[in-house]
């Protein structure tokens, strides 16, 4: 299983969800229930989504290192300013928040439930992997941040 770190893009991995979902919402009609203001939630992840994952990549930029989560060696510098003070993975909480505005749009609680295994792998096979590089290079200052940052929100 180990091969699977920090393979698969996570923007790659987000389109496989999409699909993913799509089908399930497709297939498993007996999981389709009228949620409430589906448009609105939808809307609402989806501007949240773009303003926190924008958020991520210009304090990124500001600080002139790598927003490429495949290539965790390109760090330049640790950032801690910004949306990073709230979640240190800004990024993937805009994705999962469109998986899970996706899902909830198209009125399937299956759709809406597998938006979270997103969470589950990207836990396992990106983050995780990505914290043990950076505390290797950043050492005490990226463990205090973990203290101090929640992963997610």
């Amino acid at each position: 299983m180990d091969k699977l770190e920090t393979k698969i893009p996570p923007v790659a991995l987000f389109v496989l969800f999409i699909v993913a979902m799509n089908l399930i919402s497709r297939e498993f009609l007996a999981f389709h229930f009228n949620l409430p203001l589906n448009g609105m939630v939808f809307l609402l992840c989806f501007v949240a989504s773009g303003v926190i994952g924008i958020a991520g990549v210009y304090q990124f930029r500001r600080a002139q290192t790598t927003v490429n989560p495949v290539k965790i060696d390109g760090v330049s510098s640790m950032v801690e300013n910004g949306i990073l003070a709230y979640t240190r993975n800004p990024m993937y909480l805009g994705l999962f928040l469109l998986l899970f505005g996706f899902g909830y749009w198209q009125q399937n609680l299956l759709s809406i439930v597998f938006s979270f295994s997103f969470i589950l792998y990207m836990n396992r096979f990106q983050i995780f992997p990505e914290e043990r590089a950076l505390e290797a290079i950043f050492g005490a200052q990226y463990m205090d941040y973990k203290q101090r940052v929640r992963r997610w929100i």
